[in-house]
């Protein structure tokens, strides 16, 4: 599976496991296998309740509607990159700088949905997903994001080693400050944090992180974490 790197304003690189096609495919098949059970749900009410009038028809028919409609951009404007479907498959949306997406980005990939998945059965998002380095369909393009994988990578080289083997460049060297059990908790929390969507707990892992080492910096708090564990890994080899 191809990886991309990102390179955020704080000139800090962050690595990312782009979500293959395959993973892609099969959350957008979780995706509408749930919204047509609560199409299909609404269409039985109707018929269980021998409703008759057309008006009634007509608002039970607009409520199945609105999340077969707007389903992608709820999602993952309050599940943070996440439809149901991702979140089965451990896949989220990111930006290309580092940062977390914007409304105006959720709302760019799901205005282009029209073209890359509504129109020719998805085949413009598969194709121009398939031809891009960065899996990116034509409204992550537009956005500036695509779809990464968050599952945990297996390792066979400790991460240190893969870093100085590189020419890492350590950028907070007050990481060293941290004993193994403090980056062992951290690593922990943030995994946990990330494949629940939890910004809350990330933010406050990053705030007691700063406050133990003095780190003061404006790079966004997954970003900042991540840098700092590489940091550590990279100086427990030195």
């Amino acid at each position: 599976m191809s990886t991309i790197r990102v390179h955020t304003t704080q000139n800090v690189t962050l690595e990312y496991e782009v979500a293959g096609l395959g993973e892609r495919i099969v959350a957008a098949l979780v995706d509408y296998l749930i919204i047509g059970a609560w199409v299909a749900a609404c269409t039985l009410l109707v018929v269980l309740l021998k409703i008759n009038d057309n008006v009634a028809i007509t608002i039970v028919f607009i409520i199945a509607g609105i999340p077969y409609v707007f389903y992608d951009l709820l999602c993952e404007v309050f599940f943070n990159g996440q439809s149901l479907g991702k979140k089965a498959r451990d896949i989220r949306v990111v930006r290309l700088d580092g940062t977390a997406p914007r409304l105006g980005d959720y709302l760019l990939r799901w205005l282009l949905r029209l073209i890359d998945v509504s129109l020719f059965s998805g085949l413009v998002a598969i194709i121009t997903i398939a031809v891009s380095s960065k899996g990116q369909r034509l409204g992550d393009m537009a956005a500036g994001t695509t779809v990464v994988s968050v599952r945990p990578r297996p390792q066979a080289v400790p991460l240190g080693m893969q870093l100085a083997n590189s020419g890492y460049q350590v950028v907070f060297p007050q990481a060293a400050l941290l004993a193994d059990h403090d980056v062992a908790t951290i690593r922990q929390l943030l995994h946990r944090a990330t494949l629940n969507g939890n910004y809350l707990l990330i933010n406050e892992v990053s705030a007691k992180v700063k406050a133990l080492t003095g780190i003061q910096t404006d790079l966004p708090d997954q970003p900042f974490l991540d840098t700092v564990l590489r940091d550590h890994a990279y100086l427990a080899t030195q």
